[in-house]
C-alpha cells in the first residue's frame, strides 16, 4: 500500500463503531423523555453507568438480573441524578437501556468500516451485552446479563495499543503503583489485568462454541490468532503474579502486626490495608484465571483437531436421496420390487433378543377391548414440496389477516387524525363486515394491540432509514414495524402518515367485543383497556 498507516483500518473503525452505534441507538429514541433524560450527555452517562455495574457484577461473579439493574439505577438516581422516577420506572428504564439501546431489541448491529487493502466496506459486528439463564435458589428462572468482548473493550480500551500489549502495559503500571505504595491506583490496575484475562478466557470459550457448531466456519487465521494470544498471556504471567501476591501478603501482614503490637493505625494506613486485601483477592483470582486459560488452551487445540478429523471422516460417507434413487426407479420398473429384499436385508441381519417373562404367564389375562373403527381405505402420498407450498400459503393468509386488521385500524385513525378504541367499537358493532376485518380472531387482534401499546410512538421515517441501512429478509411472521412500512408504501391513503402513536386512556373504562372467534373456533368475549390511536 502507498499509505502504510491505513493498514488495519477496520480495526480502528470497530472502536469508532462501538461509540457510534451506541449514540445512534440512544439519540433516536424518545423513551428517554418519559424519565427526564433530555440531553444526549445525560443519556450516555446513565448508559455507561449501567455498563460499569454489569461489568462489576461480572468481576465479582455475581448475578446481574433486571431486578438488580433496576435497584442500582434507583440508588444512583436517588443520590445523583435526582430524576422523578419510582422504582418501577427505574426498572423499566434499565430494561430499555439493556434490551433496546445496548441490545437493539435482539437485532444484530453492524457498523461499516472501509478496508483499504480490500478496497471496499466491511460490516463490523457490534455487540455490547449478552445474557444467560440462571436459577435462583434452584427454583426461580431468571435472565442474567454480562458484557461481551465489545462491551469490555468499550470500557477498557482507552489507550491505542495492540491487544497483546495491553496485559503487559497494565502489569507494568500495576508494578509501578506497588513500588510507590499507591495502593488505590494499584487496585484499578489489577482489576484491568483481571478483566483482560477474563476477556481472553471468554474468547476461547466462544471459539470452542463456534467450532462445536461448525468447524468449517472457524478459519485457520482465527485459530492462529487466538493460539498466539493465549501463548502471550500464559508465557510468564503466573510466576510474576505469584511474586506480587507474596509481596502484597508481606506488606499487609506488616501493617496488621503494627496495628496489633505497636500502635493503632491511622485512617490512611487503614485505607492502605483495605486496598492491599483487595489487591490480594484479585491476585488470587488472576492466578486462577490464568490456570483456566492454560487448561482451555489445550482443550481448544484438542477440540479443533477432533472436529476436523470428524469432518474428514464424514466426507467418506456416501449419501443418496431415497426418492430419486429408490422410489422413482421402483415406479419405472415395478418388477424390481421382487428384489427389494437385497436393499432391506442389511437392516435385519441380527434377530432381536426375546425374553420370556414367567410372571406374566401366571397373571390373569383380561381381554382388551379394541376401539371399533370404520373400514376405510385411504391412500397417503406425502409430498414434501406440496406440504411446503401449503405451509407457505397458510402463512401468507395469516399475514393477510394481520394486514387487513391493521389497515382497518389505521383508516379509522387517519379519518379524524386520532380515534379511541371505544369509538371504533361503537362503530363496528353495527357493521359485521368491518368487525370481521378489524378482528379476524382473538389472537391476531390481541397481538396487534399489544405491539401498538408496547411501542407507543413509531416514527415511520426512522424505520425507513433503518431499513435502507440494513439489508434484511422480510420476516415470515407478523412484525408491527414491517407491516406498517408495507401499508404506508402500498396503500395511497397512508402515504402521508409519518408517525403512529398509541397511548392508554387512564379513565378506568374498558372496551368489550362479544362473540369473537378464536383460532380454536370458540366464541369469546374480548375485554381490553381503552386506548387512543393518533397518526401524524
Amino acid at each position: 500500500m502507498q499509505y502504510e498507516f491505513l493498514k488495519h483500518f477496520p480495526r480502528r473503525m470497530k472502536n469508532v463503531g462501538l461509540y457510534a452505534v451506541l449514540i445512534q441507538n440512544s439519540a433516536q429514541k424518545t423513551t428517554w423523555k418519559q424519565y427526564g433524560f433530555l440531553t444526549l450527555g445525560e443519556q450516555l452517562n446513565l448508559i455507561f453507568a449501567v455498563m460499569l455495574y454489569v461489568m462489576e457484577q461480572s468481576l465479582k461473579e455475581e448475578h446481574c438480573t433486571m431486578d438488580d439493574i433496576g435497584a442500582y439505577i434507583d440508588t444512583v438516581n436517588t443520590r445523583h441524578f435526582r430524576k422523578e422516577m419510582s422504582y418501577d420506572d427505574c426498572r423499566q428504564l434499565g430494561d430499555f437501556v439493556v434490551n433496546v439501546v445496548l441490545s437493539n431489541e435482539g437485532r444484530a448491529m453492524y457498523f461499516e468500516g472501509f478496508d483499504f487493502e480490500e478496497n471496499g466496506f466491511q460490516n463490523l459486528h457490534i455487540s455490547y451485552v449478552a445474557n444467560r439463564i440462571i436459577y435462583i435458589d434452584q427454583e426461580f428462572k431468571r435472565t442474567s446479563y454480562y458484557l461481551t468482548d465489545d462491551g469490555y473493550n468499550l470500557l477498557l480500551a482507552t489507550l491505542e495499543i495492540e491487544n497483546n500489549m495491553k496485559l503487559t502495559i497494565h502489569e507494568m503500571i500495576f508494578q509501578m503503583h506497588l513500588e510507590k505504595q499507591s495502593y488505590d491506583k494499584a487496585v484499578d490496575e489489577i482489576k484491568n489485568v483481571f478483566n483482560l484475562l477474563r476477556i481472553q478466557l471468554q474468547k476461547i470459550q466462544e471459539a470452542m462454541g463456534k467450532i462445536r457448531r461448525n468447524a468449517l466456519n472457524y478459519s485457520v487465521k482465527d485459530y492462529e490468532d487466538i493460539l498466539l494470544s493465549n501463548l502471550d498471556t500464559i508465557s510468564d504471567t503466573k510466576q510474576k503474579f505469584q511474586n506480587y501476591r507474596e509481596m502484597v501478603k508481606s506488606r499487609a501482614q506488616a501493617l496488621e502486626e503494627e496495628n496489633i503490637n505497636v500502635k493503632r493505625l491511622s485512617g490512611k494506613d487503614e485505607e492502605k490495608l483495605a486496598h492491599l486485601r483487595i489487591i490480594e483477592t484479585y491476585l488470587n483470582r488472576t492466578i486462577d484465571e490464568h490456570q483456566k486459560i492454560l487448561n482451555s488452551h489445550f482443550d481448544l487445540k484438542a477440540l479443533y483437531t477432533k472436529e476436523l478429523e470428524t469432518l474428514t471422516q464424514m466426507s467418506l460417507i456416501r449419501r443418496f436421496p431415497l426418492r430419486t434413487e429408490l422410489y422413482d426407479k421402483v415406479l419405472e420398473h415395478p418388477a424390481a420390487l421382487t428384489n427389494l429384499d437385497y436393499f432391506l436385508r442389511p437392516l435385519f441381519n441380527q434377530e432381536p433378543d426375546k425374553n420370556y417373562n414367567l410372571n406374566q404367564a401366571f397373571q390373569l389375562q383380561r381381554p382388551v377391548k379394541k376401539r371399533m373403527e370404520e373400514d376405510s381405505a385411504e391412500e397417503l402420498d406425502f409430498d414434501e414440496e406440496t406440504w411446503l407450498k401449503e405451509q407457505e400459503r397458510s402463512r401468507k393468509e395469516k399475514l393477510k389477516r394481520y394486514e387487513v386488521s391493521l389497515c382497518r385500524l389505521l383508516r379509522y385513525a387517519v379519518k379524524e387524525g386520532e380515534v379511541s378504541l371505544r369509538e371504533i367499537g361503537t362503530y363496528v358493532q353495527e357493521q359485521e363486515e368491518e368487525l370481521a376485518e378489524l378482528i379476524p380472531n382473538v389472537e391476531i387482534f390481541k397481538e396487534i394491540m399489544v405491539e401498538l401499546i408496547k411501542n407507543q410512538e413509531i416514527d415511520i421515517g426512522a424505520l425507513l432509514k433503518e431499513r435502507s441501512e440494513f439489508i434484511q429478509d422480510r420476516p415470515g411472521e407478523f412484525h408491527l414495524n414491517e407491516m406498517l412500512l408495507h401499508l404506508v408504501e402500498e396503500y395511497p391513503e397512508f402515504r402521508d402518515v409519518k408517525k403512529v402513536e398509541t397511548y392508554r386512556i387512564e379513565d378506568g373504562s374498558a372496551v368489550i367485543f362479544e362473540g369473537i372467534l378464536s383460532e380454536d373456533k370458540v366464541r369469546k368475549t374480548i375485554r381490553c383497556s381503552n386506548v387512543l390511536i393518533r397518526v401524524g
